[in-house]
Protein backbone atom coordinates (compact mmCIF):
# COMPACT_ATOMS: atom_id res chain seq x y z
CA UNK A 1 0.00 0.00 0.00
CA UNK A 2 1.62 3.06 -0.94
CA UNK A 3 1.47 5.77 2.15
CA UNK A 4 0.10 8.58 0.02
CA UNK A 5 -2.63 6.67 -1.81
CA UNK A 6 -6.15 8.31 -0.50
CA UNK A 7 -7.80 5.60 -1.22
CA UNK A 8 -5.57 2.74 0.21
CA UNK A 9 -5.96 4.21 3.32
CA UNK A 10 -9.87 4.56 3.14
CA UNK A 11 -9.56 0.67 2.11
CA UNK A 12 -7.56 0.47 5.08
CA UNK A 13 -9.76 2.27 7.58
CA UNK A 14 -7.23 4.62 8.36
CA UNK A 15 -9.66 8.00 6.84
CA UNK A 16 -13.20 7.86 6.83
CA UNK A 17 -15.95 7.14 4.59
CA UNK A 18 -19.67 6.66 3.71
CA UNK A 19 -19.44 3.29 3.09
CA UNK A 20 -21.81 1.74 0.69
CA UNK A 21 -20.66 -2.31 0.77
CA UNK A 22 -17.70 -3.96 1.96
CA UNK A 23 -16.14 -7.20 1.82
CA UNK A 24 -12.56 -9.07 1.88
CA UNK A 25 -11.64 -7.19 -1.59
CA UNK A 26 -13.81 -4.36 -2.57
CA UNK A 27 -15.00 -1.76 -0.85
CA UNK A 28 -17.95 1.16 -2.35
CA UNK A 29 -18.69 4.76 -0.50
CA UNK A 30 -19.96 7.74 -1.65
CA UNK A 31 -17.52 10.27 -3.57
CA UNK A 32 -16.93 13.42 -1.43
CA UNK A 33 -17.19 15.88 -4.32
CA UNK A 34 -20.24 13.84 -6.33
CA UNK A 35 -21.24 14.54 -9.76
CA UNK A 36 -24.76 14.29 -8.13
CA UNK A 37 -26.48 12.87 -4.98
CA UNK A 38 -25.73 9.33 -4.54
CA UNK A 39 -22.63 9.36 -6.26
CA UNK A 40 -20.38 6.16 -5.12
CA UNK A 41 -16.76 4.68 -5.78
CA UNK A 42 -16.39 1.20 -5.93
CA UNK A 43 -12.37 0.46 -5.57
CA UNK A 44 -10.73 -2.93 -4.82
CA UNK A 45 -8.75 -2.97 -1.88
CA UNK A 46 -5.62 -4.16 -3.37
CA UNK A 47 -3.86 -1.08 -4.89
CA UNK A 48 -3.75 -1.28 -8.57
CA UNK A 49 -3.51 2.22 -10.74
CA UNK A 50 -5.18 1.50 -13.85
CA UNK A 51 -8.64 -0.71 -14.19
CA UNK A 52 -7.23 -2.59 -17.02
CA UNK A 53 -4.42 -4.00 -14.67
CA UNK A 54 -7.00 -5.38 -12.37
CA UNK A 55 -6.97 -9.29 -12.34
CA UNK A 56 -10.20 -10.33 -14.08
CA UNK A 57 -11.87 -11.79 -10.87
CA UNK A 58 -11.26 -8.69 -9.26
CA UNK A 59 -12.74 -6.61 -12.17
CA UNK A 60 -15.74 -8.59 -12.12
CA UNK A 61 -16.11 -8.05 -8.20
CA UNK A 62 -15.83 -3.85 -8.79
CA UNK A 63 -18.54 -4.32 -11.53
CA UNK A 64 -20.83 -6.99 -9.91
CA UNK A 65 -20.86 -4.43 -6.92
CA UNK A 66 -21.81 -1.39 -8.86
CA UNK A 67 -24.47 -3.53 -10.31
CA UNK A 68 -25.73 -3.86 -7.42
CA UNK A 69 -25.30 -0.43 -6.42
CA UNK A 70 -27.26 0.99 -10.02
CA UNK A 71 -30.00 -1.67 -9.33
CA UNK A 72 -30.64 0.19 -5.57
CA UNK A 73 -30.35 4.01 -7.48
CA UNK A 74 -33.02 3.26 -9.99
CA UNK A 75 -35.27 2.32 -6.54
CA UNK A 76 -34.25 5.27 -4.65
CA UNK A 77 -33.83 8.25 -7.79
CA UNK A 78 -36.54 6.31 -9.79
CA UNK A 79 -34.03 6.45 -12.73
CA UNK A 80 -33.87 5.03 -15.95
CA UNK A 81 -30.10 4.78 -16.19
CA UNK A 82 -27.22 4.77 -14.00
CA UNK A 83 -23.22 5.89 -15.52
CA UNK A 84 -20.62 2.91 -14.27
CA UNK A 85 -16.86 4.31 -15.47
CA UNK A 86 -13.36 4.83 -14.47
CA UNK A 87 -11.55 7.51 -14.68
CA UNK A 88 -8.63 7.60 -12.36
CA UNK A 89 -8.02 10.89 -13.15
CA UNK A 90 -7.09 12.22 -9.69
CA UNK A 91 -6.57 9.43 -7.54
CA UNK A 92 -4.38 6.91 -9.01
CA UNK A 93 -6.22 3.80 -7.71
CA UNK A 94 -8.19 2.22 -10.12
CA UNK A 95 -11.94 2.85 -8.91
CA UNK A 96 -15.13 2.65 -10.69
CA UNK A 97 -17.42 5.95 -10.55
CA UNK A 98 -21.44 4.82 -10.37
CA UNK A 99 -23.55 7.48 -11.25
CA UNK A 100 -27.90 8.00 -11.32
CA UNK A 101 -28.36 9.65 -14.63
CA UNK A 102 -31.26 12.21 -14.75
CA UNK A 103 -30.86 12.68 -18.44
CA UNK A 104 -29.35 10.76 -21.09
CA UNK A 105 -26.21 12.90 -21.59
CA UNK A 106 -26.17 13.44 -18.07
CA UNK A 107 -22.42 11.55 -16.84
CA UNK A 108 -20.85 14.56 -15.82
CA UNK A 109 -21.15 17.84 -13.89
CA UNK A 110 -20.85 21.37 -14.87
CA UNK A 111 -19.29 22.11 -11.49
CA UNK A 112 -16.22 19.87 -12.86
CA UNK A 113 -15.97 21.93 -15.99
CA UNK A 114 -16.79 25.95 -14.72
CA UNK A 115 -12.92 26.95 -14.83
CA UNK A 116 -12.64 25.65 -18.22
CA UNK A 117 -12.10 22.13 -19.85
CA UNK A 118 -8.39 22.28 -18.86
CA UNK A 119 -8.66 22.47 -15.19
CA UNK A 120 -11.06 20.79 -12.47
CA UNK A 121 -13.29 21.96 -10.22
CA UNK A 122 -14.71 19.56 -7.48
CA UNK A 123 -18.21 20.22 -6.85
CA UNK A 124 -19.53 21.56 -3.30
CA UNK A 125 -19.70 18.32 -0.71
CA UNK A 126 -23.04 17.52 0.83
CA UNK A 127 -23.48 18.19 4.84
CA UNK A 128 -21.88 14.90 6.50
CA UNK A 129 -25.71 14.03 7.83
CA UNK A 130 -27.23 13.60 4.28
CA UNK A 131 -24.16 11.39 3.38
CA UNK A 132 -24.89 9.03 6.01
CA UNK A 133 -28.62 8.78 5.28
CA UNK A 134 -27.66 8.07 1.55
CA UNK A 135 -24.97 5.49 2.16
CA UNK A 136 -27.37 3.99 4.56
CA UNK A 137 -30.16 4.06 2.35
CA UNK A 138 -27.74 2.93 -0.83
CA UNK A 139 -26.62 -0.08 1.54
CA UNK A 140 -29.91 -1.28 2.66
CA UNK A 141 -30.78 -2.13 -0.78
CA UNK A 142 -27.64 -4.68 -1.64
CA UNK A 143 -29.18 -6.60 1.28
Amino acid sequence: MPADCLFCRIAAGELPAHKVYEDDAILAFLDLHPIREGHALVIPKDHHIWFEDLPEALATRVTSCAQAIARGMKRIYGVERVSMFYTGIHVPHAHAHVVPMHHIHDVTSLEYLKDGPEKFSAPPQLPPERMARIASELGETLS
